[in-house]
C-alpha cells in the first residue's frame, strides 16, 4: 500500500473493530481516524506508536510499507492479545464460553477438549 495514511487504513479494516473502537483503542477520535485514513491528516508518532502497540504491528511496515504487518508473537505474547481482544470486543458468547470451561473441573474440561480436539481432526481431514 502507498502511504501511511492507506496502511493505517488497513489496520483499521484488519482490526475488524469500527472506527470509533479502533480510535478509542489508541486513544483519538473517531473524526480525527477518519481524517487520518482519508489522508487528510497526518498521524503523529505518539499515534503510530499506539497503532502498534495495540495491534502488534510492525512499525517498519506502518511506516515505510516494507516487510509484514504484523510483528511475529510468542505462543503467550499471541495468547494475551486474543485475551485483550476479546475482553474489549462485544462477544459476550465468547466471554461466557471461556468463563464457564474456566469454572469446569479437571472432567468435563477434559471431555470439552476431546470434543474440539475431534472437531479440528475432522476439518483437517480430506473432504472438508
Amino acid at each position: 500500500m502507498g502511504t501511511i495514511n492507506d496502511r493505517i487504513a488497513e489496520c483499521v479494516a484488519e482490526s475488524g473493530l469500527t472506527k470509533t473502537e479502533f480510535a478509542n483503542r489508541v486513544n483519538l477520535s473517531q473524526p480525527h481516524i477518519s481524517k487520518i485514513t482519508l489522508g487528510e491528516s497526518s498521524p503523529s508518532d505518539r499515534t503510530i506508536a499506539d497503532i502498534c502497540r495495540e495491534f502488534n504491528v510492525s512499525e517498519v511496515w506502518l511506516r515505510t510499507g516494507e516487510g509484514t504487518m504484523f510483528n511475529q508473537l510468542s505462543e503467550d505474547a499471541e495468547f494475551n492479545r486474543i485475551l485483550v481482544e476479546i475482553q474489549f470486543s462485544g462477544d459476550e458468547f465468547i466471554k461466557r464460553l471461556i468463563r464457564l470451561y474456566w469454572g469446569l473441573g479437571d472432567k468435563e474440561k477434559a471431555i470439552i477438549r476431546q470434543l474440539i480436539n475431534d472437531l479440528a481432526d475432522k476439518e483437517k481431514s480430506p473432504g472438508n
